[in-house]
């Protein structure tokens, strides 16, 4: 299979496929599922928010509000998968390292209970080098969004 797409358009990637797909572990994988995707091109991410985050302890104690630069991640681990979904097995478990974050506005404050949809679409791609441009939505409200440039590596 290697070489084949790892994922059909317009399909659903669950948690189990996700980390087959990507290093990130908890509690750092902060992406659950990913609907419609299309490989190589967008995708819509979703991270269930609780209140076990870990991140909630002390940010901020009394007032739980998920880091902006955590939805930020969770954009790029939703881009991530959409990258090896276009590569295939032979991308599966590679880096995808951040190489730029531009524009990124924080709107209105994530907490527990919260359902991050991540919408992810591919803006341009160069050899190993891809731009995103993600939105964050809880209850199709936009509350974060930004345009980021990372690249894919050998672990």
């Amino acid at each position: 299979m290697d070489g084949q797409p790892a994922a059909e358009i317009g399909q659903t990637i669950d948690i189990h496929r996700i980390a087959e797909m990507i290093p990130h572990r908890y509690p750092f994988l902060l992406v659950d599922r990913l609907v419609d995707v299309i490989p190589g091109e967008r995708a819509i991410g979703i991270k269930n928010v609780t209140a076990n985050e870990p991140f909630f302890q002390g940010h901020f104690p009394g007032r739980p509000v998920m880091p902006g630069v955590l939805i930020v991640e969770a954009m790029a681990q939703t881009a991530a998968v959409i990258v090896v979904a276009a590569l295939g097995e032979k991308a599966e478990g590679k880096l995808v390292y951040f190489m730029t974050i531009d524009n990124a506005r924080f709107r209105k404050p994530v907490g527990p209970g919260d359902q991050l949809r991540l919408h992810c679409r591919k803006e341009r791609q160069r050899g190993n080098v891809w731009k995103f441009s993600g939105e964050a939505k809880v209850d199709e409200v936009v509350v974060a969004d930004a345009t980021y440039t990372a690249m894919i590596m050998d672990s």
